[in-house]
């Protein structure tokens, strides 16, 4: 998978490849889903929910540029792959889902598995998490219509943030932000195809 499907479209950190190496697909897909683990592509984890491509999760990885004694938020946990991701490279994750059934389940694994330094807290990401503010970098798995202001307050100043952006079940656009001198840049990456960002209902 790293050899054919992410090394080959230009994925280059080492730090990436390894994690991306290190971390078993197959353990954060449903069983039906186990045989198709390492395509290049999307799967299905239930309750309307998707595991990213191994391409655009390592992508996502690398554009934030993570280093060992990064503090990263992620939004969406989903089954907790790209915590897992994350979590090799980094000192700190914190991961945030709205779906209390995969945010259980995420929990349950990462901590089987032995990650220590990933937190799975169940609430809407849209406010992020104030209380662990700032990050050095944030993670959004899930398309949202507008970048969150909330996350762009806490995300550290130097620090970079990629977010799908763009109305739900349509082609989005992942977006990188910069934040310099508490002024954020934006820059659109490439198309992209994620499941909608969920709010909690008011």
């Amino acid at each position: 998978m790293v050899r054919t499907q992410i090394s080959r479209r230009g994925i280059h950190s080492p730090q990436v490849l390894e994690s991306m190496r290190k971390v078993e697909r197959h353990l954060f897909v449903p069983p039906e889903e186990v045989r198709r683990a390492y395509d290049d592509g999307p799967l299905s984890i239930g309750y309307g929910q998707t595991i990213s491509q191994p391409y655009i999760v390592a992508y996502m990885t690398q554009i934030i540029n993570p280093k060992p004694h990064f503090k990263v938020l992620e939004i969406g946990t989903g089954s907790g792959y790209q915590a897992a991701i994350l979590a090799e490279i980094v000192d700190t994750v914190y991961t945030i889902e709205i779906i209390p059934e995969l945010s259980k389940g995420a929990k349950e694994r990462l901590e089987y598995l032995g990650y220590n330094n990933i937190q799975v807290i169940t609430a809407d990401g849209y406010n992020g998490l104030e209380e662990h503010a700032p990050f050095d970098a944030i993670v959004v798995t899930a398309a949202a219509e507008h970048i969150p202001p909330p996350l762009i307050q806490q995300l550290k100043d130097g620090g970079k943030m990629i977010i799908p952006v763009g109305s739900p079940f349509i082609v989005q656009t992942l977006m990188l932000i910069d934040k310099k001198n508490e002024k954020y840049t934006t820059s659109s990456l490439m198309p992209v195809r994620f499941v909608p960002f969920t709010r909690s209902l008011p």
